[in-house]
C-alpha cells in the first residue's frame, strides 16, 4: 500500500527545508524594498473583494516585454505572496512585468474557489495589462495555472494573449490527496479531485506549454509530471517536458532569480 502522506512530503527529504521560509521571507523584503524605493513595485493591488486577493507587480526600468504571472505554491493551505517576491528578479531584469498574487486558502475555501480566485486575477491583468502573458506557477500554483488553460475558464480574448504556461513541480492528479492527512485540510471530494484535476480535464489547444520538474523531487511528483505531459500531449496541446539535473522541490524555482537562469529563458522566450 502506498503512503501517500510520505509520497507528498517534500519538505520531510530536503535537508534545511525547515529554513526556508525564514529565508525566503528575508530575500523577498529585501527585494520588495528596493523596488519601492526605485518605484518599480505597487504592492497589496486588490483583483477582487475576497481575503488575501490582492498582488504584487513588479515593473522594469522600460515599457515591459510581456507579464509574467507567477502563482505562489503552499499546498493550497500555506504561504503568502510575500515569501516569493525574489523570483520575479530574472524576468524583471529582462524587462518583464512580473505580477505575484495572493489567494484565499483552505479549509476557509475550497480547491475549486481558489481556481475561481487565480481566474479573477487573470481576467484582470489581462485587463491592466498590454502585450502577451506568461503563466508559471510552483508546486500547487503549477495545478491552478494549468487549471487556467482548460477548457472554459478563461476568456478567449484572454487566452490569445497568453504564450505560455510553465507549471513548475506541479499537482495535476488530486486523487491521490483524498488518502493523505492533508485532506483535513483540503477537504477534497471524489467529485471535486474529477473537476479539478487538469489530468482529467481538456485543455485549450494552440497555448505552449513546458512542464518542468526537477529530476530530484520526490517520485509522485515526477510521475504527475509525466501523467500529464502524455494525457494534454494526446490531447493535441505543444508539450515540452523538462526534467532539471539535481534539482529538488524548493530550489527547482532558484534560476527565476537570475536574468540567466533557466527557468527565466523558458518563461522570456516568447
Amino acid at each position: 500500500m502506498i503512503d501517500w502522506d510520505d509520497a507528498f512530503d517534500n519538505s520531510g527529504y530536503v535537508p534545511g527545508a525547515d529554513k526556508l521560509a525564514e529565508q525566503w521571507t528575508s530575500e523577498a523584503e529585501i527585494y520588495r524594498s528596493a523596488r519601492v524605493v526605485l518605484q518599480r513595485a505597487r504592492l497589496d493591488l486588490p483583483y477582487g473583494s475576497g481575503a488575501r486577493e490582492e498582488f504584487d507587480l513588479f515593473l522594469p526600468d522600460a515599457t515591459p516585454t510581456g507579464t509574467l504571472v507567477f502563482v505562489h505554491g503552499g499546498y493550497w493551505h500555506m504561504l503568502d505572496k510575500s515569501y516569493w517576491s525574489h523570483f520575479a528578479n530574472g524576468c524583471v531584469s529582462n524587462g518583464w512585468a512580473v505580477v505575484i498574487p495572493g489567494y484565499p486558502l483552505a479549509p476557509q475555501v475550497s480547491i475549486t474557489q481558489i481556481t475561481d480566485s487565480i481566474t479573477r486575477m487573470v481576467n484582470h491583468v489581462a485587463e491592466i495589462t498590454d502585450g502577451v502573458i506568461v503563466l508559471a506557477g510552483h508546486s500547487a500554483g503549477g495545478h491552478l495555472v494549468s487549471r487556467m488553460i482548460c477548457t472554459g475558464v478563461l476568456p478567449e480574448s484572454v487566452l490569445v494573449r497568453i504564450k505560455r504556461v510553465v507549471p513548475v513541480s506541479g499537482v495535476y492528479h488530486l486523487n491521490p490527496l483524498l488518502e493523505t492527512k492533508m485532506n483535513d485540510k483540503l477537504q477534497l471530494t471524489e467529485s471535486e479531485v474529477m473537476t479539478e484535476s487538469p489530468v482529467h480535464l481538456d485543455p485549450v489547444r494552440g497555448i505552449p506549454v513546458t512542464f518542468w520538474v526537477g529530476d530530484h523531487e520526490r517520485p509522485e511528483f515526477l510521475r504527475q509530471t509525466r501523467m500529464i505531459a502524455e494525457c494534454w500531449a494526446a490531447k493535441g496541446v505543444q508539450v515540452h517536458s523538462v526534467y532539471e539535473p539535481g534539482f529538488h522541490h524548493f530550489d527547482v524555482i532558484a534560476s527565476l532569480q537570475d536574468m540567466h537562469g533557466a527557468l527565466t529563458r523558458e518563461i522570456t522566450q516568447v
